[in-house]
């Protein structure tokens, strides 16, 4: 039954990101996000009988005077199950609830699924719980208690013999880094970042060469998607922080993963080869970007790209840039257009923003 809560590979999803998806959480308990996505970990199959306390230790005293001990044996594990389920209940409650924005609604049920996990003794439902708590903290904006749910998460998993390069504790490596980013706490950040970057280099190289039968091909892609994701993540960290040069880097071998393991016309595709080019722009290499720019255009056009005006709107500004007014203006009006009928308010606003700034560079030039 746990196994229908497994935490599903879509690692670019998990960095709570545009075209990503995502899961989440310091002392002993663990962990999206885009997913995300991302962006494995351990399911919760598998699981130790509750601890007898409360009502459960009244049944089984009861059962001694009712039952041999292989009756009471399969009492305990019908009552193990029935925990289980119950706590797989409570984590599908909460995750629709994260869905539809129910944010304080999840968390009283993702408190409730904690209690019963830790009750159980059941330590990959607490991981995953706290894992979800973590997400969800992280979404409300509380980066404390979120660093300290990841934290915990991550004890709870490395007291359990997993490695350090196990993609579950990177993806959790990772979202710390991110959390660190913007509580500006740039050394942790950078630690961070680097720390997930050369682990999954070391480990791609380590494990190049393995046949299949060893290391599945779907556990293959994963980890190099997780690493595409940490490029993904730090390339926007050094953007935000100008550090132009290793942020073009990072997005280029974010692109080139990307592309190999999802393929040209994939969404995360797409939105990397926007970002590309969004940091050649900052740098004044008008060309390049236009380029990739253009590219990432014309795919958001043929694959219906759920963000296409806000690539559209990022091609009208290198295009500005290139001072090819003409063209600019009517690339912005095609992503404004876009933006209005898809009732994106925030973008709309944005690109009127824009348009007015292209209409002062128009005069200055004159």
């Amino acid at each position: 039954m746990l196994a229908a809560l497994r935490r599903g590979p879509g690692l670019l999803a998990a960095a709570g990101r545009r075209c990503s998806g995502a899961r989440l959480p310091a002392g002993r308990p663990k962990a999206q996000g885009r997913r995300g996505a991302a962006w494995g970990a351990e399911s919760l199959r598998g699981r130790s009988g509750p601890s007898p306390g409360g009502v459960l230790a009244a049944l089984a005293a009861f059962s001694l005077f009712s039952k041999n001990a292989e009756e009471e044996k399969e009492t305990k594990e019908e009552e193990s199950a029935g925990t289980e389920d119950t706590i797989i209940f409570l984590l599908k409650k909460a995750k629709l609830s994260i869905m539809k924005g129910e944010l304080e609604e999840a968390e009283r049920i993702l408190h409730q699924a904690v209690r019963l996990s830790h009750q159980s003794d059941n330590k990959k439902a607490i991981i995953y719980t706290y894992d979800l708590m973590a997400n969800l903290a992280f979404l409300r904006g509380q980066l404390d208690s979120a660093e300290k749910l990841f934290k915990a998460a991550m004890s709870f998993l490395l007291a359990g013999d997993m490695k350090q390069d196990d993609n579950a504790i990177i993806e959790m490596s990772l979202k710390l880094a991110s959390i660190y980013a913007a509580q500006n706490q740039h050394k942790l950040a950078l630690a961070g970042y680097e720390f997930c970057i050369l682990t999954l280099d070391e480990k791609i190289a380590k494990y190049k060469d393995l046949p299949e039968d060893v290391l599945p091909a779907e556990e293959r892609a994963n980890t190099h998607l997780l690493l595409g994701l940490c490029l993904d993540s730090y390339g926007r960290y050094l953007l935000a922080n100008e550090q132009l040069p290793r942020a073009q880097r990072m997005y280029e071998r974010a692109l080139q993963i990307s592309k190999e393991v999802q393929g040209d016309t994939h969404p995360q595709t797409v939105v990397l080869m926007n970002d590309l080019a969004t940091v050649l722009d900052a740098q004044g290499l008008y060309e390049e970007a236009y380029t990739h720019g253009k590219r990432a255009a014309e795919l958001a056009e043929q694959t219906e790209h759920p963000e296409e005006h806000m690539v559209l709107n990022n091609l009208a500004g290198i295009l500005m840039h290139k001072e090819d007014f003409l063209q600019a203006k009517q690339v912005y009006k095609k992503a404004l257009n876009q933006a209005v009928l898809k009732g994106d308010t925030a973008s709309t606003q944005h690109i009127q923003e824009e348009l007015a700034e292209l209409a002062r560079r128009r005069k200055h030039s004159n």
